[in-house]
């Protein structure tokens, strides 16, 4: 079996720039260091180190290797913070944005709880949809909602579950208007949108089979609020995609319907981000926890 402790000490001769400081840091012997790192390359099979007599530098294979050493040396500092965590109360200010309709739809109701269980924790949240630079402006959790996580850069992400845009309108709409059994018949329906560049708006649905259809539409009405939307599309203005969280109970209640069945746009990704799993605070750790809990992607745990 490996020894992680190898991956540790390789990960600290690369950030330390030799095997002399790594020793001091480590209160390991020089030679030990060398040894171990040189059985680490034997039993890989591959150089991670070219060694010259001024400096060391990684090879590409030493590059990928150490990206993982540093990942799981943060894992095991995070393990030790986890259960100092357990035997210390959250304490302190937590500052977070969030999305306006997430906040209004799912993590307001359940700040109130959070609050709750933890009284000796303060809450700021900025509720914005404006994209915040977490360590310029000081905010140790951003919520988010996106199709992808490969846009967070160089931050920490924690997945909270998926959600589904639903195409959506109002009964009314639709017996006025006509229901849509292929793509082609959406374009007989009016719709409203966030934004319209030159007046157009383009939303790409995925269907059947995976096949997509790039709908090209001319929105009677715009705002870049999805809540103002909604009571646009429940009074038959236009169609709309809204996230499912924030249409569940009007789809059961009858007061929207789904468009076109089985066409949907891509689920977005409902997640956290921050700056490091290191020095993580008791109250972040235990917020980011809390929303893990609480935020299941197929049915958002927050009243109706």
């Amino acid at each position: 079996m490996q020894d992680l402790n190898d991956m540790l000490y390789f990960a600290e001769v690369v950030d330390r720039g030799g095997f002399a400081a790594a020793g001091r840091a480590l209160h390991v012997p020089k030679s030990k260091l060398s040894r171990r790192v040189a059985e680490l390359e034997a039993r890989l099979g591959i150089r991670l180190l070219q060694r010259t007599t001024r400096k060391l530098s990684l090879t590409t294979a030493g590059e990928l290797y150490h990206r993982h050493c540093v990942s799981v040396r943060e894992e095991a500092e995070a393990a030790e913070e986890a259960v100092a965590v357990v035997q210390s109360e959250p304490r302190g200010t937590i500052r977070v944005t969030c999305p306006l309709t997430l906040a209004q739809t799912t993590v307001g109701p359940l700040i109130p709880l959070f609050l709750q269980l933890h009284p000796q924790v303060r809450l700021d949240m900025q509720v914005s949809n404006r994209v915040v630079d977490l360590v310029q402006e000081g905010v140790d959790v951003a919520l988010r909602v996106r199709p992808t996580l490969d846009d967070s850069g160089s931050l920490i992400v924690k997945n909270l579950g998926a959600t589904q845009g639903l195409l959506v309108a109002s009964p009314a709409q639709l017996q006025l208007q006509g229901r849509a059994h292929l793509p082609e018949d959406l374009h007989r329906l009016s719709t409203v949108a966030m934004s319209a560049g030159d007046g157009r708006a383009s939303w790409t649905l995925l269907g059947p089979g995976g096949r997509e259809y790039d709908f090209q539409h001319r929105p009677v009405y715009t705002a870049d609020d999805l809540s103002t939307l909604k009571y646009a599309v429940l009074k038959g203005t236009g169609m709309c995609i809204l996230p499912d969280y924030m249409c569940r109970r009007e789809l059961r209640l009858g007061e929207l319907e789904q468009v076109l069945s089985g066409w949907a746009p891509l689920p977005g990704v409902i997640h956290a981000v921050f700056p490091s799993r290191r020095g993580l605070v008791p109250a972040v750790r235990r917020f980011l926890d809390f929303l893990g809990e609480h935020v299941t992607g197929e049915g958002l745990n927050c009243p109706d």
